[in-house]
């Protein structure tokens, strides 16, 4: 639990992964895309603090202990969340899957939840696997890569009638949180792929889910947040935002946290560290500590107050997922004024 000028934060990491990409789990005849892609990962952890960044061959393939210590004893994590990524068609056993996540979980118990995901173009049996990896792990949320590869297909939509039957055994099942990767491209996916308007359409005709949109749909941040303002049910997934911008572009992610906070408001922001592309500390420290810059171009955005970064940094995830949040660290009762 972070504590900082006498204000203790409860964290939750609401995006972060455990992969094995190194080359001895790469696809034969496919090494060029699975090398492409870890690469290209690897590339975007330039973005943070210098002292953070990992050789290569760490990042293919960390371990356990390094993902305890990152997130638990230096990053003020208290309870993180399990994206999966599977990408089988260039990783053997898969790029970060339920299974290798929950296998490494089970050992540390009460510190991690454990999304599932699943892909409509595997039809019938990803259905029988979906409803096993509920029963079998819990997860009441599930993360969707709309522009993976699958036999032949490079992406798929929301909108998709494949796609509806998914999203109706969700609801069945439990599964209320949707989290969907729309955001920046991962060479060799397609970035049109990764379009949020499909988004739209499926939040409205499933008004049970909440879906929140990983990495805010950048670099289409506009076209987020004009839909998002209209759908009570979206959300903004803030990996890459913060890892990605606070650092690097500083004055490009005063831009994005404007925009969101003007549009969507403080209490549909959710914090992800993006794991192990970026470590937790620096985001969650920095975060607390930044201010909107006080000058005329950002006039016009609302400024983040303390209880804004502490809903943004674990309770507005915890209220999602029902993670019990220790007395001291929720918020304060407002008092009531008579209008």
């Amino acid at each position: 639990m972070y504590e900082h000028d006498g204000e203790k934060y409860f964290v939750v990491d609401g995006h972060m992964h455990y992969w094995n990409a190194a080359p001895d789990n790469w696809v034969p005849g496919a090494e060029q895309y699975a090398k492409g892609w870890i690469e290209c990962f690897h590339a975007y952890m330039g973005l943070a603090p210098a002292d953070t960044h990992w050789p290569l061959e760490k990042f293919q393939k960390y371990s356990e202990d390094d993902l305890m210590h990152d997130l638990f004893e230096v990053g003020h994590v208290d309870k993180a969340i399990f994206q999966p990524t599977y990408l089988l068609e260039w990783y053997k056993e898969g790029f970060n899957t339920t299974e290798r996540n929950a296998t490494m979980g089970e050992k540390h118990p009460g510190k991690f939840l454990y999304n599932t995901r699943w892909d409509p173009r595997d039809g019938d049996e990803g259905l029988e696997t979906l409803k096993r990896n509920v029963a079998r792990y819990g997860s009441t949320g599930c993360k969707l890569y709309t522009a993976e590869w699958n036999a032949g297909s490079r992406g798929w939509k929301l909108t998709d009638p494949a796609a509806y039957r998914y999203l109706e055994a969700c609801q069945e099942l439990g599964v209320r949180n949707i989290h969907v990767h729309k955001g920046p491209t991962i060479w060799p996916l397609d970035k049109d792929a990764f379009d949020v308007s499909d988004v739209d359409h499926a939040a409205t005709d499933f008004p049970a889910l909440n879906f929140i949109v990983e990495h805010v749909g950048l670099p289409r941040i506009e076209d987020f947040c004009f839909m998002a303002v209209q759908e009570p049910n979206v959300y903004a997934g803030l990996a890459v935002v913060i890892g990605g911008l606070m650092h690097a572009r500083p004055r490009f992610f005063a831009k994005v946290m404007g925009e969101l906070l003007f549009w969507l408001g403080e209490d549909k922001l959710i914090f992800g560290s993006d794991y192990a592309i970026w470590e937790p500390k620096w985001q969650v420290e920095g975060f607390v500590d930044w201010q909107m810059p006080d000058t005329e171009e950002y006039s016009d955005y609302p400024r983040l107050t303390t209880q804004g970064k502490k809903k943004i940094l674990g309770l507005n995830a915890a209220r999602l997922y029902g993670i019990e949040v220790p007395a001291e660290y929720q918020l304060q009762a407002q008092p009531t004024i008579a209008a």
